[in-house]
């Protein structure tokens, strides 16, 4: 049985403990992780149940953009337990044909921080990438922060009913630090939510009223890595009170149906002992 962290950051390890200096600038959050390489990760979570990994990171240039997404796909190319998404930017030119390339690269989905690069989720810019994946490429959108309106909850909303068939995962349980008020908005959305950055803030009892109140089948087991330890992380659910078949849901099932893949897709070797 696959365990899949559905949402990790990874970065070339020359940049990588600058990296963890930035997010936790940014977050003024002690890091669990000292660098945020792709090794780290791979350490970190060594001898663990979690056998796979979302990985991505951001571009806050238009200039980062085709780099992240050569550095990503290379990291899929040696690492078989890496799952990878693109980035974007809202100023970066040729979407469609870097979408196209990013395919070709054999990554599997999208992912975009409002907040990061100082971009309101619904700006005209970003509606462009929404339509060119809709229908062919997942998203993760890094949604909520009480300190900004860029990431607001309700431009999801209104980007989940301009697209209809575009999937998304609402990252950190629909709204980072305004996870109740995120709830109101997104309950009887069409999206996915996963449990990145607020396992520790919310609990195990509003956890599971949460999880329950969006649907079981939405959400995603995500660690934030390196914000936190993936393995810490999924220690942290295991204690809480879900069924055994709403913890299968949350650590893997979901997250299979939101790339769009198979189990034997991604444990080929195991369906066929």
């Amino acid at each position: 049985m696959p365990i899949i962290d559905a949402h990790s950051h990874i970065y070339p390890e020359k940049i990588s403990q600058k990296a963890v200096g930035s997010v936790g600038k940014f977050y003024s959050a002690h890091m669990d992780a000292p660098d945020a390489s792709a090794q780290a990760l791979l350490d970190t979570c060594e001898g663990s149940p979690i056998t796979h990994h979302l990985v991505h990171s951001v571009a806050t240039s238009p200039s980062q953009v085709e780099t992240i997404n050569d550095f990503v796909a290379e990291q899929c190319a040696a690492h078989d337990n890496f799952i990878g998404f693109a980035t974007m930017h809202q100023d970066y030119e040729n979407v469609e044909d870097e979408i196209d390339r990013a395919i070709d690269l054999g990554l599997k989905g999208v992912k975009i921080h409002p907040d990061n690069q100082r971009v309101n989720m619904d700006d005209p810019r970003l509606m462009r990438l929404y339509e060119c994946i809709e229908g062919r490429l997942p998203i993760v959108i890094h949604t909520g922060d009480y300190r900004y309106d860029f990431s607001h909850p309700r431009r999801l909303k209104k980007i989940l009913h301009t697209f209809p068939n575009l999937v998304v995962d609402a990252a950190h349980f629909g709204g980072w630090s305004i996870f109740d008020y995120a709830l109101e908005i997104l309950e009887d959305e069409n999206c996915y939510i996963d449990t990145s950055s607020a396992l520790e803030f919310l609990g195990p009892r509003r956890t599971v009223e949460l999880a329950r109140a969006y649907g079981i089948e939405r959400v995603m087991f995500g660690s934030d890595f390196p914000m936190w330890s993936p393995v810490s992380e999924l220690n942290m659910l295991a204690s809480m009170g879900f069924t055994q078949e709403e913890f299968e849901a949350i650590t893997w099932k979901n997250a299979l149906r939101f790339i769009g893949v198979e189990e034997s897709d991604l444990l080929p070797q195991a369906q066929g002992e």
